[in-house]
């Protein structure tokens, strides 16, 4: 089996994962059932973009308004009909949490009666099979995938297709959700719901869709990557002038719309998460008088979306006013100014920017500013090591960043010059090596000195040895009256060959005593030699 839990949190953004973690820790205290439901489990297993989090509840969710607004969120509106709540949740991720219910249509074109239902029960009301997949997040059962109509095999062979035949008849915004599905996917429609699909345009059930629904899919052209494409196939299927009757693609500022994507990708691919949909809205509907957006904005549910829509071309004002003034009268305060405001302001306001000096501003902020940064550390820096393990280490970073952007370090003298107060002290020499492979041995006691000739060695001593002294010689006796004056021969000691030279024992020499009186009676013969 799959493992659903696995796959949804490598394809959620952090942000989105938060989102999904409040979710399920606000549901648990209130002991209420929580599923994943709907588009994000179909963009989850396709691998398309996961734009936003739909949750499904078996209870009331509207309850738990001021749990989420505790824990940080925001609430952006909610449809009391179908017991829905909208909320935009920290790190700007946008969720819907529904309660689990059956939709029982009486008569074409009227509203469906509603009831509380079970979550399988609440699978079976929707549109097409991919979308009628849950994830349990509850206890016990958290990632166990729900898929009674096959939903994942359909993923797979990239095909749309409806639950049941009367899927168009009950809710004609079906026809309009094929079409945005198709065009957004590439999908087409599985042959049976092609069918039907022609026949309840012939038919013309469009006219019985809802305001609500309206509004829906009026608010889902905002968050499309390719909103354009979208527009187009919804003017050739007839479906935008149901959404507005003078909206046209002629009514869209296209070459600003593109810019605008283009723009988009950029800031996300340096990891700005930015939410373009005012933006995507205001181009949308550029050529549209004041009254027709203005009725736009009265049908779509999410309030959020309208202030922002309504309210972009004030703020972007603003922010380029300061832009112009002495907050930006540097690069580095414009860097400062820029980082610190809205995400979505800068980019409609890098394609809307009439002033010369603002667009540029917002052009070296998001190009050659960044190559200045890239450059950091220093090779300055490795030199001092000043590295990213010193406690100071990013405001040190920071003040080089600010300083080269403003052009005031120039040279390598001047760069020095100014990191050398922050380098760390250089660390202690080394220990000098010791010698020998192993511990210093205790040196090896002399030798008794040998009694010999001058400046010999004994025998059997050890190589580089020092001489031993010459032996000191007695004094000879007097001799008799008539012998000759022959100095008596001195008294060599025996000395006994050592079997290693470095283990030489040497036998002490003899007592340095008289002579005996037989020896001084019985002197040699003269002139005799030994």
């Amino acid at each position: 089996m799959a493992d659903y839990i696995y796959t949804m949190e490598i394809r959620l953004t952090p942000d989105q994962t938060k989102g999904v973690n409040l979710v399920q820790e606000i549901a648990r205290a209130a002991g209420i059932t929580l599923y994943l439901t709907g588009g994000a489990i179909r963009d989850i297993i396709s691998g398309f973009t996961i734009r936003d989090l739909d949750f499904t509840v078996q209870g009331n969710p509207l309850k738990l308004q001021k749990d989420f607004e505790r824990a940080g969120a925001q609430v952006a509106g909610h449809d009391d009909d179908v017991r829905t709540l909208f909320l935009v949740l920290p790190g700007n991720v946008r969720a819907e949490i529904g309660m689990a219910r059956t939709e029982v249509y009486e008569k074409v074109g009227r509203a469906p009666v509603i009831a509380p239902a079970s979550i399988q029960e609440d699978l079976r009301r929707r549109d097409f099979t991919v979308n009628a997949m849950a994830l349990s997040l509850n206890e016990g059962s958290r990632g166990l995938l729900l898929d009674p109509f096959n939903g994942v095999a359909d993923v797979e062979a990239k095909l749309l297709r409806i639950l049941h035949n009367y899927s168009f008849v009950e809710d004609p915004s079906r026809l309009i959700r094929a079409t945005r599905f198709a065009a957004r996917f590439h999908w087409p429609l599985e042959e049976r719901t092609q069918l039907r699909y022609d026949a309840a345009k012939e038919s013309n059930y469009i006219e019985h869709i809802s305001r609500s629904a309206v509004g829906h899919e009026i608010a889902q052209l905002a968050h499309e990557d390719d909103p354009l494409n979208v527009v187009k196939a919804l003017e050739k299927e007839d479906w935008l002038k149901v959404l507005h009757p003078h909206w046209s693609s002629a009514k869209v500022d296209t070459n600003g719309l593109g810019q605008l994507m283009k723009t988009r990708q950029q800031m996300v691919d340096l990891g700005y998460t930015v939410d373009p949909s005012p933006a995507v809205m205001h181009f949308l509907t550029a050529r549209l008088s004041d009254k027709d957006i203005s009725d736009l904005r009265r049908q779509i549910p999410r309030k959020d979306l309208v202030e922002a829509w309504r309210d972009i071309e004030d703020h972007a004002k603003e922010l380029a006013k300061r832009l112009t003034g002495k907050e930006a009268a540097t690069p580095s305060r414009t860097w400062n100014l820029l980082s610190s405001a809205r995400p979505e302001m800068i980019l409609f306001l890098a394609v809307t920017a009439r002033h010369q000096t603002v667009a540029q501003k917002i052009k070296n902020f998001l190009t050659k500013w960044r190559q200045v940064q890239q450059r950091i550390p220093l090779p300055e820096m490795t030199e001092l090591l000043i590295t990213p393990q010193l406690p100071e280490y990013p405001k040190i970073a920071r003040d080089v960043f600010m300083l080269l952007l403003d052009g005031k370090l120039r040279s390598r003298t001047e760069t020095l010059k100014f990191l050398k107060p922050f380098a760390p002290p250089p660390p202690p020499p080394p220990p000098p090596p010791r010698r020998g492979r192993g511990p210093k041995a205790a040196p090896a006691a002399a030798p008794a000195p040998v009694p010999g000739k001058k400046g010999e060695v004994a025998k059997g001593k050890g190589k580089g040895a020092p001489a031993a002294p010459a032996a000191a010689t007695p004094a000879a006796p007097p001799l008799a009256k008539g012998k000759s004056k022959a100095a008596p021969a001195p008294v060599r000691a025996q000395v006994k060959p050592a079997k290693h030279p470095a283990k030489a024992a040497v036998k002490p020499a003899a007592k340095h005593s008289a002579p005996s009186k037989k020896a001084a009676h019985k002197p040699k013969a003269k002139g005799k030699k030994r």
